[in-house]
């Protein structure tokens, strides 16, 4: 059998062809993903849920992936300042950032200006973990209950802690007066951590903040625990009633711990992203330590995570519109 040539026009657009397939954006990149270093960045400061989470899963990834993970902390502006940092970064997968998503969500109706934009700068990867905020007082506060709490409120002043204006606990704590009727007032940090240390220490008398980074100093004794913020009891608590079978009705708020990318980030390489993510999330030894802790693991495809962060903003939306908050 003779073979035949391809015509030289042929050939000249099946070579074009292979070029344009080779040149497309993440083409040979999402191949050859991972080569270098990645960083998970964590926009609030060491020791809050998401750095609890991205250090309890970075061993697992750099294992699987065959790469260091390094997570960096980058606090400011109730996480804006991490946030507009990945999402200016290079879209090649080796820039992720691992936060509240639905603190996340809340900024562009509580920011008057923000330097990015989540909705289009940003996609999802996945859901990591979930965990309920606790409502929980110095053990000198003489209430035990939220029914007790709110009388109380109503009869001296309560300094209410919150990790920063605008935050989910926030706008969890402002939801939850309006429900109730509570009077407080409050008393804005730059992160978890020194919210929860200033409320063991007396300085301020009650707190709402995320069970992973709480629930620790309950266990110690050194806050008293009146209900979590969960659509139904936790088996790890299940004598502690939630805040909706309290009076709050169908109250519900928490921490969802997730990651997003920069929004021009290859399809393919947030599928890898997304895999190692759940490999790591649902190892056996991270999924028992984050449990133990309050935490439920959560996954969730791009998709569904990109869903969910819009979702979170519709819902938040409101209750900032509701309390008319707004920050420069």
């Amino acid at each position: 059998m003779t073979s035949h040539p391809l015509p030289r026009r042929a050939a000249a657009l099946a070579m074009a062809g292979l070029c344009a397939a080779l040149l497309a954006p993440g083409a040979w990149a999402a191949d050859a993903w991972p080569a270098k270093p990645i960083r998970i960045v964590v926009p609030y400061p060491p020791g809050g849920s998401s750095d609890i989470i991205a250090r309890s899963i970075s061993q697992q990834l750099s294992q699987a992936l065959q790469q260091p993970v390094i997570v960096e902390n980058k606090p400011g502006a109730n996480g804006n300042l991490g946030a507009e940092q990945v999402a200016r970064a290079q879209p090649d997968g080796y820039t992720w950032l691992l936060c509240d998503l639905g603190a996340l969500a809340i900024s562009p109706s509580v920011y008057t200006k923000i330097a990015f934009d989540p909705s289009k700068d940003l996609r999802g990867a996945t859901m990591l973990a979930y965990s309920p905020h606790m409502l929980v007082v110095h053990p000198s506060v003489p209430a035990n209950d939220l029914q007790e709490l709110v009388a109380l409120s109503r009869q001296r002043d309560l300094n209410f802690a919150v990790t920063a204006t605008g935050s989910a606990p926030h706008l969890a704590g402002v939801e939850l007066a309006r429900l109730t009727g509570a009077r407080w007032v409050y008393v804005p940090y730059k992160g978890g951590v020194q919210s929860v240390q200033d409320t063991v220490a007396g300085q301020t008398q009650v707190l709402m903040n995320g069970m992973l980074a709480t629930y620790p100093q309950v266990q110690a004794g050194k806050l008293k625990l009146l209900g979590i913020s969960k659509a139904t009891r936790m088996p790890l608590i299940a004598d502690v009633p939630t805040l909706a079978e309290q009076g709050a009705k169908n109250f519900a708020s928490g921490t969802w711990q997730g990651v997003v990318l920069p929004a021009r980030t290859p399809d393919a390489t947030v599928q890898r992203i997304q895999q190692a993510l759940t490999q790591a999330i649902r190892a056996p030894e991270v999924r028992a330590r984050l449990t133990s802790q309050g935490a439920e693991v959560v996954t969730m495809t791009p998709l569904e995570t990109d869903r969910f962060f819009a979702a979170e903003r519709a819902r938040w939306h409101q209750v900032v519109q509701a309390a008319q908050i707004r920050l420069d």
